[in-house]
């Protein structure tokens, strides 16, 4: 019964997509096609894809999807070129807002119903589609994650008579209990393709705001505060804690840790023996567990715990992200499909599939497939201070260079201080310039 209201109810909000579109154009634009660009693939493309299908069948408009790994370059060469593709989603908003400075995305206000969205989605959501400050949506969000979990396999956890770690002390006095048996306790996989590093730079970016608080981590990623500030280098050398001398708290090492993608990072803690104990990575990182390995079951195999505050004051704090969507080309068909994607339907089917976080509240927790991705829902919306995604926030220059840095600090810890120099010295430009 309840998936057959379901299905009525996302009949409905198609029919309404196609209708108000037909008022506002003229035409019903029932056939055509969307040229989507984003960087899911595998597992995450095909939960792209099955969102899309009812649209598709409900309204004959066809939707050519593009997977781009390193979409900062690509995105940038195909507009520049005149060929965008009509909608992307893209997990940094830096870039998309660069794209509204020069007028090349289109204002969404007249497109979406901007009082559902308002009274559905948080403001906080709202306002960062909102970059130029001048009250015009340039971005909006159907699915998010929230960061800094731990996930672990409580059955091997159980078996070392290991416990959830409540504080940072504890946590790193685990690490060293793990180490100690002789199993390295991190899992950590830096390969991203043109975005390797970005995983490790979420540790930083956790830290940070964690250790120092919101306002630094607010100058931080805004070029205002140095990278060589005593609160960025602490954050860092604080990472390097987890890494341990050598990085020899992480399986592998650095060498792997480098060659290692992050979608298949955590795969060595569900080994008999496992080769690790911990991974750090936001919600998403579920379907990549289920994908590698069918058999395991959230809870059973995996569970996660969120990672410990570090400064009291800032108790209670997350890193989030999702990926924003622009339009850039105004099109009947293009109206129609984002219009789609910000209903509560087409959200839901995706968290129906596991692995994403709908912003919108009238997707119901019960819409989640467990009790895990419930728990990643409720954390986010119960979260005190919630602060997006620094790097994605940065500049591409500014981020790109804290990518490599990672990977540089990953394989030699003692250049921190050349390190954090080299990235003052592209923060002195790439704001000015971006």
């Amino acid at each position: 019964m309840r998936d057959l209201v379901f299905k009525r109810g996302l009949l409905l909000s198609l029919m309404a997509v196609v209708t108000a579109v037909a008022c506002g154009t003229g035409s019903t634009a029932s056939k055509g096609s969307v040229s989507v660009m984003a960087t899911w693939t595998g597992a995450e493309q095909a939960s792209f894809m099955a969102v899309m299908k009812p649209f598709t069948d409900q309204t004959g408009i066809t939707i050519n999807y593009e997977a781009a790994k390193d979409q900062d370059a690509l995105l940038t060469t195909r507009v520049a070129s005149g060929n965008p593709p009509d909608l992307a989603a893209a997990p940094s908003p830096a870039l998309l807002t660069s794209f509204a400075k020069a007028g090349k995305v289109t204002a969404l206000n007249n497109i979406v119903d901007m009082t559902a969205l308002a009274a559905q989605n948080a403001q906080s959501w709202i306002t960062l589609g909102e970059p130029l400050g001048d009250g015009k949506l340039y971005q909006t969000y159907s699915w998010v994650s929230l960061k800094g979990l731990i996930w672990y396999d409580p059955q091997n956890f159980t078996a070392k008579g290991y416990t959830v770690p409540t504080t940072w002390d504890s946590l790193l006095a685990l690490q060293n209990t793990i180490k100690s048996s002789g199993t390295t306790p991190w899992c950590v996989g830096l390969e991203s393709g043109a975005a390797s590093g970005w995983p490790g730079s979420d540790w930083v970016k956790e830290i940070v705001l964690s250790q120092s608080g919101p306002t630094v981590y607010d100058n931080w990623w805004q070029g205002k505060q140095k990278w060589t500030s005593p609160e960025i280098k602490l954050a860092w050398q604080t990472f390097g804690q987890i890494l341990g001398p050598n990085d020899s708290n992480v399986y592998g090492g650095a060498k792997n840790m480098a060659a290692t993608n992050y979608g298949d990072a955590g795969t060595p803690m569900f080994q008999s023996p496992p080769k690790c104990y911990m991974h750090n990575q936001a919600s998403f990182i579920t379907t990549f567990f289920t994908s590698a390995n069918p058999s395991l079951q959230p809870g059973t195999n995996f569970n996660f715990f969120s990672l410990p505050d570090i400064t009291a004051q800032y108790a209670g704090a997350h890193v989030v992200a999702g990926d924003a969507w622009s339009m850039f080309n105004d099109t009947p068909q293009a109206q129609q499909a984002l219009k789609y994607l910000t209903t509560p339907d087409a959200q839901a089917i995706w968290v129906k599939r596991g692995g994403k976080i709908s912003p919108n509240n009238l997707v119901p927790l019960s819409d989640y497939p467990d009790a895990l991705s419930k728990s990643t829902a409720q954390i986010l919306v119960a979260t005190k201070i919630a602060k997006y995604d620094a790097g994605d926030l940065m500049p591409a220059a500014m981020k790109n260079a804290y990518w490599a840095a990672v990977l540089k600090f990953a394989q030699n810890q003692s250049q921190l201080d050349s390190i954090l120099a080299n990235l003052d010295s592209i923060q002195a430009t790439a704001y000015t310039s971006s």
